[in-house]
């Protein structure tokens, strides 16, 4: 009997041992045909962009109204770039013009409203996230709140590739894409100094290159938003956590080289982090904490990156920290410490309760903010609180 029992242990556990290694090979298989296939450069851009999925379904661009809008307060338009790709676009009117109106509104109310409005009202040039169009309801959402509580005009524009905007998305398309919408505000009839960019996720990158670009011609705007930012497309790879905590990369940094060499394929670099210092308008980074998709840190990366230049520098530890002397290690706990006291002088930081932490600090060219709400998820802009940072940092009337 005793030895029947043991038997049957046994097969139990060999059965078990031998259905788990089943298991790990089919999902490690898994697992490195999905990394062969994302080093292909045509599967590598639809999983970045994700603009095949065209939500809503059958979407009517020419009928805002069925996703939530206002009758008459968004003209549906069509922008050409420079270089000949046809973009479309909604226009919303500030609550400022729109509530100015008799109502009901004729149909063409907003599109005859566009240089009124442009003319009288601040705007925010919105540049959306991966995936789905400028009709989806979360992006609704912050039109909304945009208009009504900001009292902004809203020009959200599709890239190419998405919605109803031909052509194929890329990084410098998307740049020239944006750059497209600023003209067609300011051709008609917008002021620099009264238009907000604000981007959201992917859109982050967008905007930062637009500010940047205008930055680079000597054209001052109003300011600059990014609303769940990430410091660089390789970061973003290194930190991606399925549902928030499967890490991605985690079994290549198992391999010596092996992650380098993934990202080496990558074909795009989105990298803010390179070139946020070279932004010269008021600038707010606004991040969730409880951000599943792109970790609240990254928005970090890009504050500490703005306000390096006004701490002291900090020696480099060693390969080997035991070849430091008790004299280096004092110095270095030295910087460390004047560091951190240069950085409290520097940051005003401001608790709001139940919604989250302010920092900000003023260079000799703009205010830089900081803004880490507590919840918001990945979609921070529909909250109304944040709609209310947008307005109080950049003086929206």
């Amino acid at each position: 009997m005793g030895f029947s029992a043991e038997m049957s242990r046994e097969v139990v556990k060999t059965t078990f041992g031998s259905r788990a290694r089943t298991v790990f090979t089919v999902f490690g298989g898994f697992y490195i045909a999905l990394l062969v296939l994302l080093t292909i450069p045509w599967i590598q851009t639809h999983a970045l962009f994700m603009n095949v999925i065209k939500l809503p379904l059958f979407v009517q661009y020419d009928n805002p109204e069925s996703y939530g809008m206002a009758p008459g307060k968004v003209a549906n338009i069509k922008i050409v770039t420079p270089d000949n790709h046809t973009l479309g676009a909604w226009f919303i009117l500030s609550d400022n013009v729109y509530q100015s109106m008799p109502f009901p509104p004729p149909p063409d109310a907003a599109e005859n409203a566009v240089h009124e409005a442009l003319a009288s009202q601040p705007t925010i040039l919105f540049l959306h996230g991966n995936t789905a169009t400028r009709a989806f309801y979360v992006r609704v959402r912050q039109y909304s709140g945009f208009s009504s509580r900001v009292r902004a005009n809203v020009l959200a524009i599709d890239y190419r590739g998405f919605g109803d905007s031909e052509g194929t998305p890329s990084e410098s398309g998307l740049t020239i894409d944006s750059r497209a919408a600023w003209d067609w505000l300011t051709t008609n009839g917008a002021k620099p100094e009264d238009i907000v960019i604000v981007g959201h996720s992917l859109g982050t990158a967008v905007a930062s290159k637009l500010a940047v670009s205008l930055a680079e011609d000597g054209t001052h705007f109003k300011g600059l938003a990014l609303l769940s930012p990430f410091s660089s497309l390789h970061a973003v790879v290194d930190t991606y956590c399925v549902f928030g905590f499967l890490p991605v990369m985690l079994p290549l940094t198992m391999v010596p080289g092996a992650a380098d060499l993934f990202k080496s394929f990558l074909r795009h670099e989105f990298n803010t982090l390179s070139i946020i210092s070279r932004v010269k308008v008021p600038l707010l980074i606004l991040h969730s904490e409880n951000d599943w998709d792109i970790p609240h840190w990254h928005s970090d990366a890009l504050f500490d990156a703005l306000l390096e230049p006004y701490l002291t520098p900090v020696a480099s530890l060693p390969h080997n920290v035991t070849l430091w002397s008790t004299e280096e290690w004092s110095d270095y706990e030295g910087q460390l410490t004047l560091r951190s006291r240069e950085r409290e002088s520097l940051v005003t930081r401001t608790h709001i309760h139940n919604f989250g932490d302010m920092h900000e600090f003023e260079s000799s060219e703009k205010k830089i903010v900081l803004v880490k709400a507590l919840t918001g998820w990945h979609e921070p802009g529909t909250i109304e609180g944040v709609q209310d940072t947008i307005r109080h940092v950049f003086s929206f009337a």
